[in-house]
């Protein structure tokens, strides 16, 4: 099912990540948010995005819907990188944002996850939204896994 919804596999002009991009170009995550590359750093995984012009809100910084569509997209691209199940069958039961600086339009926007609990259906991540060393957002979230038949 993933082959099928989704791009994912080494991205040759970004070695040691892989691409993360649905594969109907006309749906969200590719017709707003672009291409987004991920890769595994130990137990967390990183998912990243290139802003630009149409991801920036009137002050010239990210926009917020733009964070917040990229981390909820990185808890599905975390679900398949670290192995926890299927992506394109689970879906987001809560997310809770501090946003806690600005986003930068010329630096890549990354979200850092990580695994608090996971049970036999349900998901708890942590994670920051961060250019470098900044951290512009933290969150928390709650994604429920469905079995793929």
């Amino acid at each position: 099912m993933l082959g099928e919804a989704f791009q994912y596999g080494p991205d040759p002009d970004n070695p040691g990540w892989h691409s993360w991009n649905v594969t109907d170009q006309t749906i969200f995550n590719a017709a707003v948010m672009g291409h987004m590359i991920t890769r595994q750093e130990g137990d967390k995984c990183r998912l990243r995005m290139v802003p630009q012009r149409h991801h920036l809100n009137m002050q010239g910084f990210i926009h917020g819907a733009v964070i917040q569509s990229l981390i909820d997209i990185s808890l599905f691209a975390s679900i398949h990188v670290l192995e926890l199940g299927s992506a394109t069958a689970s879906v987001t039961l809560e997310v809770s944002t501090q946003f806690v600086g600005t986003g930068d339009p010329s630096k890549p926007l990354d979200a850092i996850n990580e695994v608090v609990r996971e049970t036999g259906r349900l998901v708890f991540f942590r994670g920051d939204i961060v250019q470098g060393e900044a951290r512009v957002a933290a969150f928390s979230a709650i994604v429920r896994k469905f079995s793929v038949k």
